[in-house]
């Protein structure tokens, strides 16, 4: 057999970092460790390439050379990922979907000839043994969870490190909460499952064999989901590992807001290399979190949390969500006041999304209020469903709120109080990557000469030198960051501008 994967081009987003990528000289910022997870399930003998859209296109020459075309997208590739059907169907190479859009979306790709749906630990070795037999079915469902201590290395040597800013590892799925727009519960429940030590270990070992030296994103949904393993066994065995290689990498993940509620915990992860962390804050709302059912955020001062955890020695980047029901008219002015006030540079705000699969959405389907499919971009001003607040007042709103967190002065201010607050516990083991000074130059050239932030970007580079030394690459990193963050909310403002003019 001869097998393709082929991973859907991302669009360009808050996640993208595409425009910040291009001062390092990488073209994504992480591969696709799902079907690289995947690939290593197939039978060995079997031959594979893998075809990443966001590092390279798509050949006519890949698809001749396939029997099977194997896909994996998440919902906002679904252009791409269409795009990606068709042509393997002109070419008369047979397809093999699954991932999130896939098993969110089966009914809406009748052109696929297998769905492989939900964890393919459990459902891709029903697909295989099929397939050995001549019998294969067109759509294979598992609603059980899978055992991840059964989960392999992923095939690594299907791509180069090269193209990538990061690496990435899954260590567990699932979220112990439950909040009403998040799918994360439907595609991987509510009970945290976790690989074992061994597992993590080697992990790390194969991508330190492949020579990669810089940061690893765990990509779980929420890293935390069980406290008492984390304390126990995986964190004291990161660190052990960490020093007997010469702390080769430095970690970044996703967790819930109650991580502020565990100093052992925050200085454990620390201690093992994690530098920054990913919360979905989503609002300074009460009300908000109420109607959301994100009781992590409720009854509590989520500005002294964050201030907690950066203390701790982890940089806060947040997610936060404008379109709920119980939005007063000044939440514009509250998630700006908010933002600004955190020092959480990497802000992603969006509008509220409706997906598939959440209790939102079967919310909203009881009212009569949705009006469409969720692109999975929450940037793209498209909302599909009817809000409480008046459209317009809440696309503008959230024009405004892009508008005045990511301007230069706003922005870089941000990143002088994170650096006030930021108590990183040791000096990290700096491992000069290919195109680190090239970004360097070219940030002073983009940034610092031509670009409208250039007096904000000497006065955070002087500021640095002077006062935190040893955050000075941290602070170059953000203003390069900075600029990608703007040409996203440019795009926003000029697609609204082009949608109001009939274009």
């Amino acid at each position: 057999m001869n097998i393709l994967l082929v991973y859907p081009h991302y669009p360009d987003t808050f996640w993208s970092f595409r425009h910040a990528l291009k001062f390092i000289g990488r073209s994504a910022s992480f591969p696709p460790l799902g079907l690289l997870t995947l690939a290593a399930m197939l039978p060995g003998e079997w031959h594979k390439r893998l075809v990443d859209m966001n590092v390279r296109p798509l050949t006519d020459e890949a698809l001749e050379w396939a029997d099977y075309v194997f896909i994996s997208a998440m919902t906002v590739q679904r252009t791409s990922a269409q795009e990606i059907i068709g042509r393997c169907r002109q070419s008369r190479v047979k397809t093999v979907a699954g991932g999130p859009l896939f098993t969110a979306s089966h009914d809406d790709f009748a052109e696929v000839d297998h769905l492989v749906l939900g964890e393919a630990e459990l459902t891709l070795p029903l697909f295989l043994e099929d397939l050995k037999n001549g019998k294969a079915q067109r759509l294979y469902v598992d609603e059980q969870w899978a055992d991840l201590a059964h989960t392999p290395i992923p095939l690594w040597n299907l791509i180069d490190v090269r193209d990538y800013a990061s690496m990435n590892i899954q260590y567990c799925r699932g979220c112990p909460f439950d909040c009403e727009f998040c799918d994360i519960t439907a595609l991987f429940g509510r009970k945290t499952r976790s690989k074992t030590r061994g597992q993590l270990l080697a992990e790390l070992e194969s991508l330190y064999l492949r020579g990669w030296r810089g940061a690893i994103f765990f990509v779980d949904d929420n890293f935390i989901g069980d406290k008492g393993k984390l304390k126990r066994e995986i964190l004291p065995a990161m660190i052990e590992w960490m020093k007997q290689k010469g702390r080769p990498f430095y970690f970044y993940t996703e967790a819930s807001i109650d991580l502020a509620d565990e100093p052992q915990l925050m200085e454990l992860m620390v201690e093992a290399g994690f530098e920054e962390v990913f919360i979905g804050i989503e609002t300074p709302c009460e009300e908000c979190h109420d109607e959301a059912g994100k009781v992590q955020n409720r009854n509590r001062d989520l500005l002294a949390s964050v201030k907690t955890i950066q203390r701790a020695g982890l940089q806060v980047h947040g997610g936060f969500i404008i379109g709920f029901d119980s939005d007063p008219p000044s939440i514009f002015d509250q998630q700006i006041g908010f933002i600004q006030e955190s020092g959480i540079v990497t802000a992603m705000v969006g509008l509220l999304s409706v997906i598939r699969g959440t209790r939102l959405y079967q919310r909203l389907a009881r009212e009569g209020r949705l009006i469409g499919e969720d692109s999975g971009n929450n940037t793209d001003l498209n909302l599909n469903f009817v809000p409480r607040m008046e459209p317009d007042t809440l696309i503008a709103g959230y024009r405004t709120v892009l508008k005045t967190i990511y301007s230069p002065k706003n922005y870089y201010q941000r990143i002088i109080r994170l650096l006030r607050e930021y108590r990183p516990r040791r000096p990290r083991t700096f491992h000069l990557q290919p195109g680190y000074v090239r970004a360097f130059f070219k940030s002073m050239l983009l940034l610092g000469v031509v670009g409208r932030e250039r007096i904000h970007y000497w006065k955070l580079f002087f500021w640095t030198l002077a006062r935190k030394p040893r955050l000075f690459p941290r602070a170059i990193t953000y203003a390069i960051y900075g600029f990608h963050f703007r040409k996203i909310a440019e795009k926003v403002q000029s697609k609204d501008l082009l949608d109001r003019s009939g274009i």
